[in-house]
């Protein structure tokens, strides 16, 4: 099966859960991957789908083993297994990250990410940025891109986590158009504002 006829079987079994009508375009995949450095350590990418970005950070020089695939579809994630075999593919929720079987103590030193987080609850996008950011070396970023017009996090999640949000850049030809924000811890983490 070929990998637009798998992400449209994907799409229409749980449209929720892939969060875009096509997959994604390699203009996309280039502006979302451009300032990963493969000398910083291994690369965690979420939602890899059918591994357009993953395909991206192998041309920016990213070794494929030492990429860390969170798949929750289990049949992208059988594809990129067959497709990427030196990766280490999880099929894993990326909100659950710490129940990952990450090797322990191991840092990225990015993170890619084609979650849908718009179709998540304020929940669930909290753990996963947690998580994911928990996991990065001092300096390392989460990359993520929006079919929204504004980050998809909103900025009272941000603030109150300690996390900061810049737009990265926006391909309009992209279909449909998207953006990338850059996303960094603001504090250590354990100093979030306590609210309600």
């Amino acid at each position: 099966m070929s990998n637009t006829s798998l992400f449209f079987r994907t799409l229409l079994a749980n449209p929720r859960m892939v969060g875009a009508i096509a997959p994604s375009g390699a203009m996309l995949a280039n502006l979302i991957t451009s300032e990963v450095d493969p000398s910083a350590g291994p690369v965690l990418e979420l939602g890899p789908g059918t591994g357009v970005f993953t395909e991206a950070l192998l041309a920016r020089g990213v070794c494929e083993k030492d990429l860390m695939l969170v798949e929750h579809a289990a049949n992208f994630a059988s594809m990129l297994r067959e497709r990427f075999p030196a990766a280490r593919v999880i099929s894993a929720d990326a909100a659950r990250l710490e129940a990952c079987d990450l090797p322990e103590g191991m840092l990225f030193g990015c993170a890619i990410s084609g979650l849908p987080l718009l179709n998540m609850s304020p929940k669930t996008v909290v753990a996963i940025l947690t998580g994911t950011l928990s996991r990065l070396r001092q300096g390392g970023a989460l990359y993520q891109f929006t079919y929204g017009v504004r980050c998809p996090v909103p900025y009272r999640l941000l603030d109150r986590f300690g996390f900061k949000a810049t737009l990265h850049g926006q391909v309009l030809r992209n279909f449909p158009p998207a953006r990338v924000y850059k996303i960094v811890r603001r504090r250590p983490f354990g100093h979030a504002a306590t609210g309600r």
